[in-house]
């Protein structure tokens, strides 16, 4: 599972003409989904992102996570993530989840953040317009994986 984070000052998003996820500084995540991922990388990667300390301090350290500062995250589901550009010009996205299981996923990871921070979101599977004002600019990606011996790990 694929999480791309930013920092926001605010950030929204719209489908289909209507705005589903308005939030003021928090963070914004665009949420990918592999075939492999379950429900506890979903629990795990969703605890890692509001936990993060990627907020600053008083003394200008990136020291404060999401959760230090009250803050909101605003999730989006977002296949292309997992878009693999290595041959030709047209990027292939077989290598995302299936809809069932990506939008399972993307459930949980949002119901799990919202045990430690409010959450706002896009509509899985729409056309949308997502709008933020990045704030630094700070922008990370985190993805979570079973290693071999079946432990959750960071990969990046």
């Amino acid at each position: 599972m694929r999480a791309l984070i930013q920092r926001v000052k605010h950030a929204s998003v719209v489908a289909d003409g209507v705005l589903t996820g308005k939030i003021g500084s928090g963070l914004l995540v665009l949420l990918g989904v592999a075939p492999e991922d379950d429900g506890d990388i979903a629990a795990y990667l969703a605890e890692r992102c509001a936990t993060l300390r990627i907020f600053e301090d008083d003394a200008g350290k990136m020291n404060r996570s999401l959760t230090d500062e009250n803050g909101s995250m605003l999730v989006i589901s977002q296949f292309t993530l997992f878009a693999d550009t290595t041959q030709g010009r047209r990027p292939y996205f077989g290598n995302a989840a299936a809809p069932e299981l990506a939008d399972e996923l993307y459930e949980k990871f949002k119901a799990d953040a919202a045990k430690f921070v409010p959450v706002q979101c896009g509509v899985f599977g729409a056309d949308m317009q997502v709008e933020l004002c990045n704030d630094g600019p700070v922008t990370i990606m985190l993805e979570a994986k079973r290693n071999d011996s079946g432990r959750i790990v960071l990969v990046s």
